[in-house]
């Protein structure tokens, strides 16, 4: 078997889904509802680049989106979500080509806007193999999707103090869903996404994932994967762009990061977890990796809480 090509009719869904849970849940993520729109007739509406990432979740009727990213413009309908993970400029109409007239009648459209980004960490794996934007449509998504978006825009109508902070907290979930949906329908992922549609390099991942802090070696990793050892080793590194010991360290760093908040845990105890002989020989990993020492984190974190 072409060592380079995946299999799918062995892909472990529990394996796949459990590393998207533990990469998206280790990072701070902010998710914020920051517009309900309504727009009625002939219409646009020009959307800025940001330096965070952008949504739209169509509640009502339609609407075509259009910008550099998009090739063609493309029409959404009601529940369809569209996410621009790095805030591309796109402009959102009423018809195909917003510059030409249209006096066709159209029922009003409304949407929920919103903003996304990571905000700790030296980078994210998954936000950076998404694509420019991507679109998880409300007829083929799973029907979790569906009752999670719907309680989302339910929630929109709700005018009863709480409303925002609950919004946050659905639209949070929603997109980690709709990052699954993405996953299991794309054609040609990348990175990190696309080493989560090969079982073998999904059981090896989520192994690591799981078990930070055992003694990990490539030998180990490919005995997890079922592969040998540089099978595994040029595979891993052409799909997620870096070799396995490389994502290893960022992956015990981030850890590190999410265990720094927990004052239960001294750093010598977090060492510990992760696998260090010493707090030293932590101390001088965290450093390496991240730019700053694990008590500058502690501290960053309890100055933001």
């Amino acid at each position: 078997m072409d060592a380079s090509a995946p299999d799918p009719a062995t892909l472990d869904d529990e394996d796949r889904d459990r590393v998207l849970e533990t990469v998206l849940g280790a990072y701070r993520m902010r998710v914020e509802i920051t517009a309900d729109v309504r727009y009625c007739g002939t219409w646009y509406d020009q959307e800025p680049a940001t330096r965070h990432g952008q949504f739209h979740l169509l509640t009502e009727g339609e609407c075509w989106v259009s910008g550099a990213a998009l090739e063609t413009p493309l029409q959404l309908r009601e529940g369809d979500l569209i996410v621009f993970p790095a805030g591309v400029r796109h402009l959102l109409s009423a018809a195909p080509d917003a510059h030409l007239p249209d006096d066709a009648e159209r029922d009003d459209t409304a949407m929920l806007c919103g903003e996304l980004e990571f905000i700790t960490g030296s980078g994210n794996p998954i936000f950076s193999a998404l694509p420019a934007y991507f679109v998880v449509r409300s007829d083929e998504s799973s029907a979790g999707f569906r009752q999670l978006a719907a309680m989302l825009i339910e929630t929109s109508r709700d005018k009863r103090w709480g409303r925002q902070l609950v919004q946050n907290k659905l639209a949070d979930s929603l997109f980690t869903m709709a990052v699954c949906e993405y996953v299991r329908r794309a054609e040609r992922p990348r990175g990190l996404l696309a080493a989560l549609t090969d079982a073998r390099l999904s059981r090896a991942l989520s192994a690591v994932h799981e078990r930070p802090g055992e003694d990990w070696t490539i030998q180990s990793m490919a005995r997890e994967a079922g592969m040998s050892r540089t099978a595994f080793a040029e595979l891993f590194a052409a799909t997620v762009g870096v070799p396995p010991i490389q994502y290893l360290a960022h992956w015990r760093a981030t850890e590190a990061r999410r265990l720094l908040k927990d004052r239960r845990f001294s750093v010598a105890r977090i060492a510990e977890m992760l696998g260090y002989k010493s707090e030293a020989a932590f101390r001088r990993f965290f450093k390496r990796v991240e730019g700053v020492g694990p008590g500058k984190v502690r501290s960053r974190n309890e100055e933001d809480a």
